[in-house]
């Protein structure tokens, strides 16, 4: 599985798509520096930037990589008979599917750590004097990323499922745009798998934190979401004809 990943890794470098894992956080800094939100003298000065970054970078940016990411992953399997070319190799269906899994999960966690960097710098610019609220700025980064897991597993599903780049990526847009108006929604915004992302502003340990959203929900709404999509997306590559 190790030979696998580091395949994978391999396609993915000679895509040229690196470049792109740095276009959020930089919009999440731009936003952060440019934006201007009154959120009370009593509160953390970091609570500012975290409201202006997390709003586009959750809302926007981290549902549609997550889909360009897994359209680019499979993109060389779907060209010239690639499913075929690796899978006459001695590896298994099962190995290939969860290696471009873990693949696309370490590259959002990446991108996780580029966005905690550019929250920290966007303070550091501004000059932000209140101390640096590590726990819930960790909690929203961790928060985030394991919100992405039901997404990333459906946009692995619907990139293998499409031969095109173009299909899934517009599927993707289409239901990423409704996001601003679902997530406003407390019976339809926990179950919409683009907008569970933005549940990365709400992480908290309790309903007095800023960020809150209830562990028992992130962990039955999103771990009961990931198992559908990720099963779901399994069984149709273990029976998909190459």
């Amino acid at each position: 599985m190790l030979a696998i990943l580091q395949s994978e890794w391999f396609k993915l470098r000679k895509s040229k798509i690196i470049a792109i894992l740095f276009v959020g956080p930089l919009v999440g800094l731009f936003s952060g520096l440019t934006g201007n939100i009154d959120v009370g003298e009593q509160m953390n000065q970091w609570y500012t930037p975290l409201f202006l970054m997390n709003f586009t970078y959750a809302i926007l940016f981290l549902p549609l990589i997550t889909g360009v990411l897994a359209s680019v992953i499979c993109r060389y399997e779907h060209q010239e008979g690639g499913w075929k070319q690796l899978l006459a190799l001695p590896v298994t269906r099962g190995k290939v599917f969860l290696t471009k899994y873990v693949l696309l999960l370490l590259l959002i966690l990446f991108i996780q750590l580029l966005y905690l960097g550019a929250i920290y710098i966007a303070g550091m610019i501004e000059g932000y004097t209140d101390p640096f609220p590590f726990t819930i700025v960790w909690k929203s980064i961790i928060g985030g990323w394991v919100a992405t897991m039901p997404l990333v597993a459906l946009q692995l599903w619907l990139s293998i499922l499409f031969r095109s780049f173009a299909a899934p990526f517009a599927v993707n847009v289409i239901f990423t745009l409704p996001t601003i108006l679902v997530v406003n929604s407390e019976r339809f915004g926990p179950y919409y798998p683009w907008a569970q992302p933005f549940s990365m502003m709400y992480v908290g340990g309790s309903t007095d934190d800023v960020f809150f959203i209830p562990w028992d929900q992130l962990l039955t709404v999103v771990g009961g979401s990931f198992l559908v999509f990720f099963l779901c997306g399994y069984i149709y590559f273990q029976r998909k004809p190459i």
